[in-house]
C-alpha cells in the first residue's frame, strides 16, 4: 500500500477535511455516554442540581452545617452568604417568587458581589461539599451507635428538611465536643470531590423544598436541556459521518480514476517485451478488479480504520475517567481480542495472498474461452474447457469460502468477549456504587465508552477481510506502475530534416534476442530499403520475418547493431515521431470497435472523405464497402468479428494508406486475400507508394515476385537478397519455395 500512497497527492485537501470531520465525529460520539451520565445522576439523582454550593439556605440549615467545618472555612461561608432580610423592592419580590417559604423562615442567599472570582466559587463549592459529607456521616454513625434510623431528621426519600427538626438538631450539635465532629471532617477531606459533591447536590435540592422551590421544575429543565443537546450531538454526529462518508467516497472514486488512467497510460506505453512479461488476463484484473479492491479499502478503510482508534483511545481515556478502578476489566478484554485478531489473520493471511492470483487464472481461462469458442466447438473440446474452467472456479471458492469461515468466527467470539465484559462491569460497578465509590450513570458511561472500544476493535477486524486483499491488489499495480519500459524515448531526440523522413531505411549488422533467451533470433542482418521501392520478405515459418519488420517502429530494440532512417538511428528518434512515418499493417488485422469510417481514419482524425475514399479503393475495400446499407457508417464491432478475415484486412490496409506515410510495413497482410483480390490491390499499391518505402512479409512468392529486392530469411539469418530472378539463380532457399508454389511456367 505504502508504495501506491504517492498517488494519493492530489486528495490530502480531501483526506484532510475527512480526517478533522472524522475527529470531531468520534468527539460527538464521545460525549454522548458522558451526558447520558449526567442525565442520570445530576438529572435524576439529583434533581437537576448542578451546583455543590446552595443559592438560598435557611438559616437552621446553615448553622447545621457550619458545625462540621473547620473557624476559616466557616468565616468564609459568613462572608459570601447574606441575609435576605436585607433585600428590597423588586429583589425581595423576585426572591421570595423563586423561594416562597423565605417569607416565614429565616433565609440566607448567595451573593454575586460577596464571590470575586471563580476560584471562590469552586472554594465555597468544595467546603459545602466537605461539610454536607461529614454530617451524613456523623449522623449515620450515631444513628448506628443508638440504634436509630439516620433520616429522623428528615424525609429520606425526597430531603424535605423539617424545620423543627433542624433547630433540635443545631441544639443537639451545639452540645457534642468538636473532637467527636472532627473525624467525620478528616474523612469528608479525604474522599473523592465527586462523591462529595453529590452528598451536597442532594441536600441541596432538600434545601431549596424546604424553602418552598419548584424541585420538579428545576429537575425538568434539566433534563430537558441536556435531552435536546444530546439530540443536537446526535444530529451534528450523523452530519459529520455524511460528510467524511461523502469526502471518502470522493477521494476513493478520483484515486480508482487516475488509478485506471495511470494503468492504461503504463499499458499503453508497454512494448512486446512487457506484454510477454503480463498476462492480458493478469492486465485486466490489474485494472479493473485490484483497484476496485483498492477503492474499497479507501473508502471504508478512511471511515474505519481511521474512525476505530481514535474512538478506541478516546473511549479507553473516557472510561478510564470514570472508573480507574476497573481498568484491568478494559485491559483484559482488548488482551483477549488482540488475541483472537492474531490468531484469525495468522490463519487468514497466507489464503488472502492466493486470492488475485486465482481471480487471474480464472480471466484467463474465461478469456481463452470466449476468444477461441470457434476453435472449442470445431474440436468438441466443451467438456474439458468445462473441467478447466470448473477447477479454476473451484480453486477459487475453495480459497473465499475458507477465508470467509474462519474470519466469520470474529463476530462470535467478539460479541462473546462483549457480554463478558457487560457482565463484569456490572458486578463489579454494583459493588462500587453500594459502596458509594461510584455513580449509577459513570457505571452506565462506563459500560458504553467500553462497548465503543470494543466495537472499535471489531470494526478494525472487520477491515482486516479487506486490507490483505487489497495490500496484495496495491502491490500488483504498483508493480505495473513501476514496471520500467524497455524502450524510451531520447532525452534530447533528433527531427527528420522537414519534420518528414524520405524514408531510406538501412539494417546495420542488426542482431536481436528476446529477453531471458539462449540464442539469438535475428543474426547480423544487412540491408537498404530505399524509396520508390519494394522490399519484400520470405522465408520458412519461424525464420524471423515479423521479428525483423517489428524492429523497425521499435516494438523490440535491437540487441546489436542498429536501424536508420534517413541516416538517423530510430533509438535517437521519438517513438511517436518515428511511427507518425510509418503506416503499419499486422499479420493479424484488428479492428476497432464503432464503424468503418472511424477505423480507416484512426491514424489521421482529421482526414477528409476523400482521403478515407482514396485509402479504401486502394486497398480493394471501396467495393464490399459500396455494397454495404450504411456504406462508411456501417458499424464494427469489437475485433471486426463482423466482417470477413479478407474485409478485415482490406480495412486494415486502407487504414495504414490513409496516413499516407514516407514508410509501409505490410506483415504477411495479403494472406487472407484471392489471388486476384492480392493482384488488383499490389497494382493499386505501386502506383499509390511510387515515392514510399514499402516493406512487405509474405508467404506466397507470387505476391513478392515483383519486388525490386526480395531478402530471404532461413533460421534469423539472411541466406539470399535479390530480385526474383536472381534468387531463382543463386539462392537454393527461395528456389525450393518458389518451386513449390509456381509451376515451370509462372517460374520463367
Amino acid at each position: 500500500m505504502k508504495k501506491l500512497a504517492r498517488y494519493l497527492k492530489p486528495f490530502r485537501s480531501t483526506l484532510a477535511i475527512a480526517l478533522i470531520l472524522l475527529f470531531v465525529q468520534a468527539m460527538l460520539d464521545l460525549n454522548l455516554p458522558n451526558m447520558m451520565s449526567e442525565i442520570v445522576n445530576v438529572g435524576i439523582q439529583q434533581g437537576g442540581i448542578t451546583e455543590s454550593a446552595p443559592k438560598a439556605i435557611s438559616k437552621d440549615s446553615l448553622e447545621l452545617l457550619e458545625h462540621f467545618m473547620p473557624e476559616q472555612d466557616k468565616e468564609f461561608v459568613q462572608k459570601v452568604y447574606l441575609s435576605a432580610d436585607q433585600l428590597t423592592g423588586q429583589q425581595q419580590q423576585d426572591f421570595l417568587e423563586q423561594w416562597p417559604n423565605s417569607k416565614d423562615i429565616s433565609t440566607f442567599y448567595l451573593s454575586e458581589d460577596t464571590l470575586k472570582s471563580k476560584e471562590d466559587f469552586s472554594k465555597l463549592e468544595q467546603i459545602i461539599s466537605r461539610s454536607t459529607y461529614a454530617m451524613m456521616d456523623f449522623l449515620q454513625k450515631s444513628a448506628q451507635e443508638q440504634g436509630q434510623d439516620s433520616s429522623s431528621f428528615g424525609d429520606a426519600e425526597s430531603k424535605t428538611m423539617d424545620t423543627a427538626a433542624l433547630a433540635q438538631m443545631n441544639q443537639f450539635m451545639a452540645m457534642i465536643p468538636q473532637e467527636q465532629i472532627q473525624p467525620s471532617i478528616d474523612i469528608a477531606a479525604k474522599m473523592e470531590q465527586s462523591m462529595t459533591e453529590q452528598t451536597a447536590k442532594v441536600f441541596i435540592k432538600g434545601f431549596y423544598v424546604e424553602l418552598g422551590a419548584d424541585t420538579n421544575a428545576i429537575q425538568n429543565r434539566y433534563i430537558l436541556t441536556q435531552g435536546v443537546l444530546m439530540l443536537l450531538l446526535s444530529l451534528g454526529l450523523m452530519a459529520c459521518a455524511v460528510c467524511v462518508g461523502l469526502c471518502a467516497s470522493r477521494m476513493g472514486a478520483g484515486f480508482a480514476r487516475d488509478l485506471r488512467s495511470m494503468v492504461f497510460r503504463k499499458v499503453s506505453s508497454f512494448t512486446n517485451a512487457e506484454f510477454d512479461r503480463f498476462s492480458t488476463a493478469s492486465l485486466i484484473t490489474r485494472s479493473t478488479n485490484d483497484i476496485n479492491q483498492v477503492q474499497m479499502l479507501i473508502i471504508m478503510g478512511l471511515r474505519i480504520v481511521c474512525y476505530a482508534p481514535i474512538i478506541g483511545i478516546g473511549g479507553t481515556i473516557m472510561a478510564l475517567r470514570k472508573s480507574s478502578g476497573m481498568a484491568w476489566i478494559l485491559a483484559l478484554a482488548v488482551v483477549l481480542i488482540l488475541g483472537v485478531i492474531v490468531l484469525v489473520m495468522s490463519i487468514a493471511m497466507p489464503r488472502f495472498k492466493r486470492m488475485q492470483p486465482l481471480v487471474d487464472r480464472l480471466n484467463l481461462v474465461s478469456r481463452e474461452n470466449l476468444s477461441g469458442m470457434m476453435v472449442i466447438r470445431a474440436f468438441s473440446t466443451q467438456k474439458f474447457e468445462e473441467e478447466r474452467f470448473d477447477k479454476a472456479n473451484k480453486d477459487l471458492t475453495a480459497n473465499m469460502l475458507f477465508v470467509n469461515r474462519v474470519m466469520v468466527m470474529l463476530m462470535p467470539v467478539m460479541m462473546l468477549v462483549m457480554n463478558i465484559t457487560t457482565l463484569l462491569i456490572l458486578w463489579f460497578g454494583g459493588h462500587q456504587i453500594s459502596d458509594m465509590a461510584m455513580q449509577v450513570g459513570d457505571m452506565m458511561a462506563f459500560v458504553q465508552y467500553t462497548m465503543q472500544i470494543i466495537f472499535s476493535f471489531l470494526m478494525i477486524s472487520m477491515m482486516f477481510i479487506m486490507i490483505p486483499r487489497a495490500a496484495v491488489s496495491a502491490d500488483r499495480i504498483a508493480e505495473l506502475l513501476e514496471s520500467p519500459c524497455t524502450i524510451n524515448d531520447p532525452a534530447q531526440p533528433k527531427q527528420f530534416a522537414g519534420g518528414r523522413a524520405k524514408g531510406v531505411v538501412e539494417f546495420h549488422d542488426v542482431s536481436f534476442a528476446y529477453d531471458n533467451a539462449d540464442e539469438d533470433v535475428l543474426e547480423h542482418i544487412s540491408f537498404t530499403a530505399q524509396p520508390g521501392q519494394t522490399t519484400a520478405f520470405i522465408g520458412s515459418t519461424g525464420s524471423g520475418k515479423s521479428t525483423l519488420i517489428n524492429l523497425i517502429p521499435r516494438f523490440y530494440d535491437v540487441t546489436k547493431g542498429s536501424i536508420t532512417i534517413d541516416g538517423i538511428d530510430i533509438r535517437q528518434l521519438t517513438q511517436h515521431q518515428l511511427r507518425e512515418n510509418i503506416g503499419y499493417v499486422p499479420q493479424k488485422g484488428l479492428l476497432i470497435s464503432g464503424d468503418i469510417r472511424s477505423n480507416i481514419g484512426y491514424g489521421v482524425p482529421e482526414a477528409e472523405q476523400a482521403q478515407l475514399d482514396k485509402a479504401a479503393e486502394t486497398a480493394q475495400a471501396a467495393e464490399f464497402i459500396s455494397a454495404l446499407p450504411d456504406g462508411m457508417d456501417t458499424s464494427i464491432a469489437q475485433g471486426g468479428t463482423n466482417v470477413s478475415g479478407g474485409q478485415r484486412q482490406r480495412i486494415s490496409i486502407a487504414r495504414a494508406l490513409a496516413k499516407n506515410a514516407p514508410i509501409y510495413i505490410f506483415d504477411d497482410s495479403f494472406s487472407a486475400l484471392d489471388f486476384k483480390t492480392d493482384a488488383k490491390l499490389r497494382a493499386a499499391l505501386k502506383q499509390d507508394t511510387a515515392d514510399a518505402t514499402v516493406l512487405l512479409v509474405a508467404q506466397r512468392v507470387s505476391t513478392i515476385m515483383h519486388a525490386e529486392q526480395i531478402i530471404v530469411l532461413d533460421e534469423g539469418k539472411i541466406v539470399g537478397k535479390g530480385t526474383h530472378e536472381e534468387l531463382l539463380k543463386n539462392c537454393t532457399a527461395y528456389r525450393e519455395i518458389a518451386e513449390s508454389q509456381l509451376s515451370k511456367e509462372e517460374l520463367a
